[in-house]
This record gives structure tokens, C-alpha cells and sequence, in this order.
């Protein structure tokens, strides 16, 4: 077995290293959950390992090269990708979507590398503001993809990105497959959110917890295949704090973040002065961005939160701010601390569930501007 089979994966030897050592034991589940922080690499970790697996588990010679071939291309009957998708106007009104409708699409984003984001899923979709779920249909068609014979002989894998976007009635589909599965059939499951999954899915499946990657390895990941220079990727793998996501926007043009934290500024100034009016037009703007872009928006405002509050004990190395994150918190970190902010936090992280479960915007960021004025003052 060739570790280098997983030399696309950014740092984690602690996690290839464990599966492997399922692989060398015989004790590979049937249903892998990989959760972990957001950035950690979840998604390209199950992708290599299932792409591991299938080519392993071919022993003819002339077949492991073809399994190869196909996999480096992500095409193989056996491997069945299943993602959230969205409904498009040409589409009938009746029509569920599923995964196989916008296959053009996905094979297109993984072309691109096994490391991507939601947003450029959406943005590849033409998602503009809309959710993108994972429908009844979709478990339908697992159950289908799955009951049909391995053409290899060997494993067949279902991989479920983002799964916690299944709804009820998909939810419980895909828990009948999880119970009874077809023979050497294995699940990888790749959640960034496995709170919001049913419980009896997740005691279904073995959980594979990732850590954040280490700082070394996002740097020298910078130098090698994105061509920064070694000073300016140290700094970017130190503000990115383990998220390989995050080190990307850094590099990238029209950072999201630079918005993101301008917003913050605006709610935190508008809070403090108690300027109700100025608070109700700051939410009726958050309500244009869309739920994916809002609930991104609210994940920033945690790291920041949490980045003013230990920037209060006065210990640079445990702080991860850009420039101009650092420039405003100077002022502003004091207002932050012991009395509100797991108040704060608990207001952003409920607001990140109502979000996600299609609550209404304009009454969420109103609320969180409203609570926020009553924080911040405490």
C-alpha cells in the first residue's frame, strides 16, 4: 500500500496514517463520518481515500490501470458522488433535483482540484442566492446506484457531500440504506455541520474527526503550488489559522472578508450608539446577501468575536487577525469580554441554525442587531 497515493492532501498524516491503519487491519466501517473544522480538508481526504480504495481493491494488473486512469479523471462506475443541489427555472415543477442533473458541473469543479467550497459549488450551478439541498430523489437514487452490481468486483462507495442538507423525508430514506446496507457498500459522509444530522444517522456511521492543518504545512503548501513567496505564506498560513479555505481567500482578489469586516464595524458601531433606525437599515442590507452568503457572514463574525476577546490578554501569538482586523480591534477588543461574549456567541451560532433552516432573514438580522445593542454595553 503506497502512502503516496495521498500526496494531495494538504498535511493530516495523523489522519492518512488512521485510515490507513483501518485498511491494514481489515476494520473499515461501512459509514465513515468525516467532520471536522471548516478548511480542514474533509471533502479531499474521503475523495483520495475512496480513490485509494478502489484502485487497491483491484488486483489485475491491466485493471488497476484502468481503475487509475478513470479515477484521475474522478470517473468510476463503483464511486458515486452525491452533492447539494439547487432547483433551476428551466427545470419542471415537479422535478426534484438530483446530483446526476448537474454532473457537467461537478466533474468540472473537481477538475479544478479536491479542494473547494460550497460557494463555488453554488457559483458553478448558478445558485445566485438560492439553498442548495440534497432532496428525497437524490436518496432514491443512491438506493438505486447501490443495489446495481460492483463492476470492479470490488468496493462500491457512495460519497455524501455535505449531508447535513438532507431534509426530513430524504433524511430517513438514506437511514433505511445506512441500516441495511448492500454488500461491500461504504459510505464516507463529509459534514461540516453533523449537529444538524439525525442522531440515528450519526450512530450509524464511525466518526472520523479531523484536526485544523498545521501551520507548516499550509505554508509550505502556499510555496509549492500556489507560488507565494516564503514570508508573505507564513503570514497567510498564520491568519488562516488551520483553514486551507481561508489561506486561499487571503491570496485571492475581491476578498469576501473585506466586506464581511466592514459590515462587522458598521453593527458594532451602530449598536453601541444605539442607533435603532441606522441597526434596522444595516439589516435590510444583510438580507440581500442570501443565506449561503449570510450564514458565511455570521461564521466571520464568530472568529472575530472570538479573535477581540483573547486580543484583551495582551498575547500576540494566540491572535490570528489580518492588518486591518488588528487596526480595528485595537479600539474596539475592550468591549468584548467576560460578561458578553458567550452571550454574543450564542446569538451568532442560533442565528447560523435559523438561517440554515430557511427562517426569515430581515427578522433574524434585526434581532441579532437589536440583541447585539444590548450586548455590547453590558
Amino acid at each position: 500500500m503506497e502512502s503516496n497515493a495521498f500526496d494531495d492532501i494538504i498535511g493530516q498524516k495523523e489522519a492518512i496514517d488512521r485510515l490507513l491503519q483501518l485498511v491494514q487491519e481489515d476494520r473499515i466501517p461501512h459509514a465513515i463520518l468525516f467532520c471536522g473544522p471548516k478548511g480542514c480538508g474533509k471533502m479531499a481526504l474521503a475523495m483520495v481515500f475512496a480513490r485509494y480504495l478502489l484502485i487497491e481493491d483491484t488486483h489485475d494488473p491491466a485493471a488497476r490501470k484502468n481503475a487509475a486512469a478513470m479515477l484521475s479523471k474522478w470517473e468510476h462506475p463503483d464511486l458515486h458522488f452525491t452533492y447539494p443541489t439547487i432547483k433551476l427555472p428551466n427545470m419542471g415543477s415537479d422535478h426534484k433535483p438530483v446530483s446526476e442533473d448537474f454532473a457537467k458541473q461537478w466533474h468540472q469543479l473537481l477538475s479544478e482540484g479536491i479542494y473547494f467550497t460550497i460557494e463555488q459549488w453554488l457559483q458553478l450551478m448558478g445558485g445566485g442566492n438560492k439553498q442548495a439541498i440534497i432532496t428525497a430523489a437524490e436518496s432514491d437514487s443512491i438506493s438505486h446506484n447501490l443495489s446495481l452490481m460492483s463492476s470492479q468486483g470490488g468496493y462500491k462507495i457512495s460519497l455524501i457531500w455535505l449531508p447535513e442538507r438532507l431534509g426530513q423525508e430524504a433524511s430517513n430514506k438514506l437511514l433505511k440504506i445506512l441500516e441495511e446496507p448492500p454488500q461491500k457498500t461504504l459510505f464516507l459522509l463529509v459534514s461540516e455541520r453533523p449537529d444538524l444530522l439525525l442522531d440515528t444517522i450519526i450512530s450509524r456511521a464511525q466518526h472520523f474527526y479531523m484536526k485544523k492543518i498545521d501551520a507548516p504545512d499550509i505554508e509550505q503548501a502556499l510555496v509549492e503550488r500556489r507560488g507565494i513567496n516564503p514570508e508573505d505564506a507564513q503570514r497567510i498560513a498564520r491568519v488562516s489559522n488551520g483553514n486551507w479555505d481561508l489561506a486561499l481567500e487571503e491570496i485571492s482578489t475581491g476578498n469576501e472578508n473585506k466586506e464581511f469586516l466592514d459590515k462587522f464595524e458598521q453593527l458594532m458601531r451602530k449598536a453601541y450608539s444605539r442607533k435603532v433606525q441606522e441597526l434596522k437599515d444595516w439589516s435590510l442590507q444583510i438580507n440581500d446577501f442570501g443565506r449561503e452568503k449570510q450564514i458565511r457572514m455570521l461564521n466571520y463574525f464568530l472568529r472575530l468575536v472570538r479573535e477581540n476577546f483573547i486580543y484583551n490578554f495582551h498575547r500576540p501569538e494566540l491572535n490570528y487577525m489580518t492588518q486591518a482586523e488588528e487596526n480595528f480591534s485595537k479600539n474596539f477588543a475592550r468591549f468584548i469580554h467576560e460578561s458578553n461574549i458567550v452571550g454574543i456567541a450564542r446569538l451568532y451560532n442560533e442565528a447560523i441554525t435559523d438561517i440554515s433552516r430557511n427562517a426569515n432573514a430581515k427578522i433574524v438580522f434585526y434581532d441579532i442587531a437589536l440583541q447585539t445593542m444590548l450586548l455590547i454595553r453590558k
